[in-house]
């Protein structure tokens, strides 16, 4: 239950821990999707996800359900409804993908699903051959449930024949699934928009080695990459292709334990992929990756490590203790190299091979910590959260869920707000801010991380947003308990106060190891631009609006704009109509709305220093 805050106390002096948040600078839309989990529903008629279930999902806000099960996608049959399991002697069990996606459909509509194809070329095709753990151990988990004992396989008498328990499935076959769902259940398109492109290929000669002993050169697992992704544009011109899916850092970088040969030089296994999947972009004119997908599983395991994951991903500053795949940068070994910011790398990777106007989003859909405190768990997956709202990630679905988790996940989810804005804190390493505020611009929202093991003060300054002295609202997460707490919207572990706003500014003091939101109702001081400028100096219209087919976007601005987007109503990015720096004055694009959905969307216009941004409705 909630609880009054032990910690808040109002000063107007000035600390170390001195926070800024501009609501004029760094817009930025925040993917709905970064708030997402793993195997969350039942794929069987026989057990449904209950109702007290779906409805916890909805109170902590999930959004994104990603529910292919991992290594048990790779060789998954929709038709016959069955998946061998690799990490159990790849026995081969029910699923009902079908099932499960009309479920999600039918009671979170509001929320999207991901599933996967599969690229191995085989797929379960019986239950007839498995091996009888049963009668061997009564089921027990042992160190030998990896064993290739499906198809006759056993104790004494090796591996089985997996001919007896697959079937081949080429691409036809795997992408085939989109015809089920859309022609024949009927299942909506936007809301299964997403497409694991399989699971961590480069380690299938472990988890698959039934089928693939030998791992595959890297040029042919491209093959089959882009055999089965251009079958799936053709059939889904809206899908999002999500790939290449690495298990972990390791692979990341490295194909076989190593760079790889191409054209008389040496990449690491990422540059490759997009190096490649760019060439026969251009060669085929078709899009063949939406976002990029990493899996991530570290070993560290002390606190301060931990707390520290959150800058694996684009602080170019962190030496991150677990950086090994990334000493295989240039293509040899430089054993010094340890700063991994792994997305950032991918962005210059995507923009040499693809250029400035790749479209490609970001996305982590597995990762693991290695930490049973749940005030550590908290601390780390808000600021993993804010650190991809930040950066304008576009995919987050942690394959484990521990203590902490749902609380966050539920704050987040409920209190962060629409668009990011700008943030800056002298202590960064100890307390970081992540701020957003809501379309209208009158709702902010500071979510605070504290993560140090002792108390920080800090000072939080708004600028460019108006509101009245007086009592704001707080709500904190702090000293967890052991056992779940999260329960519902109205039963769970936030504690709720209010902290006073004196000038735009306020003072409260943290908790150790805690994440809290303050929330401020006001008004922006300029929506349209920052700075001195004045809001006659930045026009934008659009005409005809609402339109049926196409608008005409005009705008005026006093510096040269460099990008002009249009996001759809869950702040999606759905058309880049300019990235490129223009002369100052006055410009229009038209914008096509043919293969877009009736509704509303937004237009934006940003410059280096101006945001303008205005609603249009899209009737057909």
């Amino acid at each position: 239950m909630r609880s009054a805050l032990l910690f808040l106390f109002i000063s107007i002096a000035a600390f170390a821990n001195d926070i800024t948040i501009d609501a004029a600078v760094g817009r930025r839309p925040i993917s709905p999707y970064i708030f997402g989990k793993n195997n969350s529903l039942s794929d069987s008629k026989s057990n449904p996800t209950s109702q007290a279930n779906w409805q916890k999902y909805r109170d902590a806000g999930i959004k994104m359900f990603r529910e292919n099960g991992g290594n048990n996608s790779t060789k998954y049959n929709w038709r016959r409804k069955l998946s061998s399991h690799p990490d159990w002697y790849n026995n081969v069990y029910a699923h009902d993908w079908d099932y499960a996606a009309t479920s999600l459909q039918n009671n979170m509509p509001e929320a999207s699903g991901m599933w996967a194809f599969q690229l191995i070329g085989w797929s379960a095709a019986n239950r007839d051959n498995n091996f009888n753990d049963w009668g061997y151990n009564n089921s027990q988990w042992w160190e030998g449930v990896h064993n290739n004992w499906a198809g006759g396989g056993g104790p004494g008498s090796g591996d089985g024949d997996p001919e007896k328990y697959l079937m081949s499935w080429p691409p036809d076959s795997t992408v085939g699934i989109l015809t089920q769902w859309f022609d024949v259940l009927g299942l909506e398109k936007p809301q299964f928009r997403y497409w694991n492109m399989d699971n961590e290929p480069e380690i299938w000669n472990g988890t698959h080695d039934d089928v693939m002993p030998q791992q595959p050169d890297a040029e042919a697992f491209m093959q089959s990459y882009f055999a089965v992704a251009k079958k799936a544009r053709a059939l889904f011109p809206e899908i999002k292709l999500v790939g290449a899916v690495p298990a972990n850092e390791w692979q990341w970088y490295n194909w076989k334990n190593d760079a790889i040969s191409y054209k008389g030089k040496r990449y690491v296994w990422l540059e490759y992929f997009i190096m490649r999947v760019a060439e026969e972009q251009a060669a085929s004119g078709v899009r063949l990756l939406d976002v990029v997908d990493l899996h991530f599983y570290p070993g560290e395991s002390s606190v301060s490590d931990v707390l520290n994951l959150h800058r694996v991903w684009f602080d170019e500053d962190y030496v991150y203790p677990g950086a090994n795949g990334v000493k295989r940068i240039g293509g040899g070994w430089n054993d010094g190299m340890r700063k991994e910011y792994i997305f950032r790398r991918c962005l210059g990777w995507l923009e040499k091979y693809i250029g400035a106007d790749h479209g490609v989003g970001l996305g982590v859909t597995e990762m693991d910590i290695k930490s049973e405190n749940p005030n550590v768990t908290a601390v780390w997956y808000a600021s993993t959260l804010g650190v991809f709202a930040d950066e304008d990630v576009e995919l987050f679905t942690p394959w484990s869920w521990k203590v902490g988790m749902w609380e966050v996940l539920h704050l987040c989810s409920n209190y962060m707000r629409q668009t990011r804005i700008s943030s800056s804190t002298r202590a960064a390493d100890i307390v970081n801010a992540y701020a957003s505020i809501n379309t209208a611009g009158d709702s902010l929202t500071a979510i605070l991380v504290n993560r140090d093991t002792a108390p920080q003060t800090i000072t939080l300054n708004l600028a460019n947003f108006k509101l009245a002295d007086g009592a704001v609202k707080v709500l904190q997460l702090s000293d967890l308990p052991s056992s779940e707490t999260f329960k519902s919207h109205f039963d769970n572990a936030l504690k709720e106060d209010v902290v006073a706003v004196t000038s735009g500014s306020c003072s409260l003091t943290l908790p150790k190891l805690s994440v809290t939101a303050v929330l401020f109702t006001g008004e922006t001081v300029d929506t349209q631009v920052t700075g001195n400028r004045t809001p006659s100096s930045f026009r934008l219209t659009a005409h005809p609006n609402p339109f049926n087919s196409s608008t005409t976007i005009s705008y005026s601005l006093p510096e040269a704009p460099v990008r002009v987007n249009v996001y759809d109503s869950l702040g999606r990015l759905v058309r880049s109509l300019r990235t490129e720096q223009q002369e100052a004055g006055s410009h229009s694009l038209q914008l096509d709305g043919a293969d877009l959905a009736s509704g509303v969307y937004l237009v934006q216009v940003s410059t280096p220093f101006s945001v303008a941004s205005i609603k249009i409705l899209l009737m057909k």
